[in-house]
């Protein structure tokens, strides 16, 4: 095992060697690519994650996640094998994209809210693209068409709750994290005597939690712009040096085997790295406009290694494991494009069903990258109330019919 590591640390070297070399050989190209990074991260991320941070930190101080977390502990059990409080991240995943879903499952790994397993299945399913990244920068931004939003959306949010009914069966024999708080009493009182318990176990002034929130949220939200400029500059060394030339041709050739473009390969090398860049590539390719769907569908889905980079960072500190996350993307990937083909005929462009739907929406999202910024945080946190209330509304619905079978069962006795 040392000799391994020893091996590892030597190539590592070598690597970053090279890396360095090659900037210098063409600093002008990467100058380019690092700034376009930068922009990404100030024009989309930024705006649309910091509040975000911000307010999970300040919602988990006052205890109002421990709140939603009771609330929804009779569905995302039985469902997902995963505390109630886990439906709050995935309201929160599925509305503000990735990595909020790994950042607020590893803050509920810290406050030992979920095991290492849990925090495994949450992290796997959670980590989505955001409705307005799919909707205004893929759809309308890169495809140009608002009718295909309706195909990707669905493909994308229904096999991402396909993976998180998969994942259940992940670590099955390692026992759950016991309910914490009130156990007594009807399910809203207890949702109450839990946040108030909360409440007081972080209790702070209020100018102190938000400080800290604000600290936490700014340091963590420079780690994902890093890690984004890192990315951007990383596919352009590749780009200059010929290897993503190589490796394109490499996807070509299995891309034409299983049926697919070969036109489609640089989306599937760029969004390998970095999602925005595949996205857009595919949305350019010269290709059928199913098969570029699919292709984004897949993009999409599988999030990009900068994203995955980002993922690790957040756990890094925790118990969970790289490998189970790894693998819940490539799945939502191929299951994402393949849902793509079998909606097709239903929910495509071409569906007469959607064509008013399209008219209604085209409104609402701008094609201009500044008016989306500015929209992007009310517009989440709309999307993630409206959500967490659907969860809240099932939830609430399976537990009454629990009741109502457990009374049921009584009188029969």
């Amino acid at each position: 095992m040392s000799a391994v590591r020893i091996a590892l640390g030597i190539s590592m070297v070598w690597i970053t060697a090279a890396l360095i070399v090659v900037m210098l050989l063409y600093p002008q190209p990467i100058l380019q690519a690092a700034l376009t990074g930068v922009g990404i991260w100030w024009d989309v991320l930024f705006p649309a994650l910091f509040p975000f941070f911000i307010i999970t930190e300040l919602l988990l101080s006052y205890g109002i996640v421990h709140f939603f977390g009771t609330l929804l502990d009779p569905l995302m059990r039985p469902l997902f094998r995963v505390p109630g409080i886990g439906g709050f991240v995935m309201a929160m995943g599925f509305a503000s994209g990735y990595p909020v879903g790994a950042r607020l499952t590893s803050q509920l790994y810290d406050q030992k809210l979920v095991n290492s397993e849990e925090g495994e299945r949450l992290v796997a399913f959670t980590s989505t693209s955001d409705p307005i990244f799919l909707i205004g920068a893929v759809s309308i931004g890169f495809f140009h068409s608002v009718e295909i939003a309706l195909i990707l959306g669905l493909a994308h949010y229904s096999t991402g709750i396909l993976i998180g009914l998969l994942m259940r069966f992940y670590a099955r024999k390692q026992a759950m994290t016991p309910a914490s708080g009130e156990q007594e009493g009807s399910l809203l009182l207890r949702a109450f005597r839990n946040m108030h318990r909360a409440r007081l176990e972080h209790h702070r002034p209020f100018g102190e939690m938000l400080q800290e929130a604000a600290l936490t949220a700014l340091r963590l939200i420079f780690v994902i712009g890093g890690l984004v400029v890192f990315f951007s500059v990383l596919i352009e060394v590749l780009t200059q040096t010929k290897i993503l030339q190589s490796l394109g041709e490499g996807i070509s050739r299995i891309l034409h085997t299983s049926g697919m473009p070969g036109e489609l390969a640089d989306a599937f090398i760029n969004g390998l790295f970095e999602v925005t860049l595949g996205a857009k590539a595919a949305g350019a390719a010269d290709a059928d406009l199913l098969y570029r769907a699919a292709a984004a569908a897949f993009i999409l889905s599988w999030a990009g290694l900068s994203v995955h980079a980002q993922i690790i960072s957040l756990m890094s500190h925790t118990g969970m494991r790289y490998l189970p996350f790894l693998l819940a993307r490539l799945l939502h990937g191929v299951l994402a494009m393949g849902m793509v083909f079998l909606l097709w005929h239903a929910a495509g462009p071409d569906a007469a069903i959607f064509q008013s739907w399209a008219q209604r929406l085209t409104p609402v999202v701008s094609l201009n990258p500044g008016s989306l910024a500015s929209k992007l945080p009310h517009t989440l946190f709309l999307i993630s109330a409206v959500f967490l209330m659907m969860l809240v509304v099932l939830s609430l619905a399976v537990h009454g019919m629990r009741r109502i079978y457990q009374l049921i069962g009584k009188s029969r006795l």
